[in-house]
């Protein structure tokens, strides 16, 4: 089992801007600072009202997008789907112009990511996601309002089965996909929005706006 590092209270949401549970993610998360002085380079919070009855959650922070700017999604190219999707289907308010300072607020939805530090190539290993896991259930539990949870991808996925004690096995991840997880809460599963996925087509403006309109929907908008 992975150990929580020093210093991180137990039921934490969010680690402390020096977590050291990851040693690759922290070595990384030290040369970026010399690297690029004036970038974000901590643990990224989450973004969204802790009341709010979606959570997304995503893989980890983009080197250039979330680890520069220090909000979820934000200045890489994965933002420039989601966020004129939630302003679409009326999950978010105002203006997104890819600075976490836009003025941009959530109104229904949270964001969260699996990981919250930057990896190396943009690639999580097993025992990183399960470190950072215990963050991810205690936001899970701190959400009283929380209806349906939106994953991005296949390890976003996981790592929210892991979190509410469920077995990767039983649900098996699938564009669209809707499962009924404890408490009656939704698991929703999308392509992640990456810039791959639709550069090469795989994820379509559609295909993604769709998975968002059927979880207003079956949460009664």
């Amino acid at each position: 089992m992975v150990k929580m590092a020093k210093g991180i209270k137990p039921n934490a949401i969010m680690p402390n801007s020096n977590c050291a549970a990851c040693p690759r993610l922290n070595a990384f998360r030290v040369k970026n600072k010399s690297q690029f002085p004036e970038y974000f380079n901590a643990p990224v919070p989450s973004f969204g009202p802790i009341k709010a009855k979606i959570l997304i959650a995503g893989l980890a922070p983009g080197l250039h997008g979330a680890n520069q700017t220090g909000r979820p999604f934000t200045g890489d190219g994965a933002g420039e789907l989601l966020y004129p999707t939630l302003l679409k289907t009326g999950m978010a308010q105002g203006s997104y112009l890819a600075r976490a300072d836009d003025g941009l607020e959530l109104t229904i939805a949270r964001i969260t990511n699996a990981v919250r530090c930057v990896p190396p190539q943009n690639k999580v290993t097993g025992p990183e996601i399960a470190a950072c896991n215990g963050f991810l259930s205690a936001e899970i539990a701190s959400m009283d309002s929380l209806r349906a949870i939106i994953a991005l991808g296949t390890v976003a996925h996981g790592a929210v089965l892991s979190a509410v004690g469920l077995k990767k096995s039983a649900f098996k991840f699938a564009h669209g996909a809707v499962f009924e997880l404890p408490k009656g809460i939704l698991l929703a599963d999308s392509y992640h929005c990456s810039r791959y996925n639709t550069n090469t087509g795989r994820l379509t403006t559609k295909m993604f706006e769709d998975v968002f309109n059927n979880v207003l929907a079956l949460t009664n908008g």
